[in-house]
C-alpha cells in the first residue's frame, strides 16, 4: 500500500525511553523503565506486547484523603510488562519532561505519564482560599521522566518580575517560584479567556512557567 499515511510509521526508540511518536502521542518502551511506570487512567490509545495496566486510584491512602478532600489529584494506571505502549489524551499536545535532581509543580489535568523513579504529592498552593478555588497542584521530585499535555500550543514565560497567569491556563512551574492567588480588584472585571478571571495565580522568584493557549477542555454537561 502507497500512502503518506505510512509517514507516521511507529517511531524506534531505546527501552525504558519515554520518546514522543508525534507531538500528541507519547511511546514508552517498557524494558529499561524498572518493569513499570504510572499514567493517567485511560490515556492509553494502544500496546504491542504483554502489558498490564492495574488502577492506582490516587496513590495511597494520604494521597486518596487529599484527592477527596482536595478534588485534585490523579486517576493512575500502573504500566508494567514487556512491550511499546503509546498514550495519549484527548489529541492535546505532549511534552516529555526530564528532571534531574530537581522538582516542578504540575496541573493535576496535564499529567499524562511519570517514571516510577519520581516521588509526588498533592499540595496546596500557597495563598489559595476554598473561595479561590482551593487550589491544589502535584509536585514531582528526583530524576526521570515526566509527559506533561497541553491544550494548545504553550508559552513558557521566564519570570524575573512579578507574573500572573489564569488558574486553569498554568501547566507547570518550577518549584523555586514563590506562589499567591491574586484577587482582581473588580469581581465582574473580566480579565483572563473564561469564568475563573476574578483569581489569578501569582509567581515571584527566579525560574519559569509554562502556560497552555487555553483554561482546558470545556465541561461538557450531563
Amino acid at each position: 500500500m502507497r500512502s503518506t499515511l505510512m509517514q507516521n510509521a511507529e517511531r524506534s526508540t531505546e527501552p525504558g525511553r519515554f520518546v514522543l511518536q508525534n507531538d500528541k502521542m507519547l511511546k514508552v518502551d517498557l524494558a529499561g523503565t524498572g518493569g513499570f511506570f504510572y499514567a493517567k487512567q485511560g490515556s492509553m490509545v494502544a500496546y504491542q506486547g504483554d502489558v498490564d495496566f492495574a488502577y492506582q486510584g490516587s496513590g495511597g491512602v494520604s494521597k486518596m484523603f487529599k484527592k477527596a478532600f482536595t478534588g485534585e489529584g490523579m486517576s493512575l494506571m500502573k504500566v508494567s510488562g514487556s512491550g511499546d505502549v503509546f498514550l495519549a489524551q484527548d489529541a492535546d499536545q505532549v511534552f516529555v519532561v526530564e528532571l534531574d535532581n530537581e522538582s516542578v509543580t504540575v496541573n493535576g489535568s496535564n499529567i499524562l505519564a511519570f517514571e516510577s523513579t519520581l516521588t509526588w504529592d498533592i499540595n496546596r498552593v500557597e495563598g489559595a482560599s476554598m473561595l479561590s478555588g482551593g487550589l491544589f497542584n502535584t509536585t514531582f521530585t528526583g530524576s526521570g521522566a515526566l509527559a506533561v499535555t497541553a491544550h494548545g500550543t504553550p508559552v513558557v514565560l521566564q519570570v524575573d518580575v512579578p507574573t500572573f497567569v489564569d488558574m486553569q491556563s498554568a501547566v507547570l512551574w518550577s518549584r523555586s517560584l514563590t506562589s499567591t492567588v491574586r484577587k482582581t480588584a473588580k469581581l465582574g472585571a473580566v480579565v483572563g479567556r473564561g469564568s475563573g478571571e476574578a483569581y489569578q495565580l501569582g509567581f515571584t522568584g527566579q525560574g519559569f512557567v509554562v502556560v497552555q493557549a487555553s483554561e482546558g477542555h470545556p465541561v461538557v454537561s450531563g
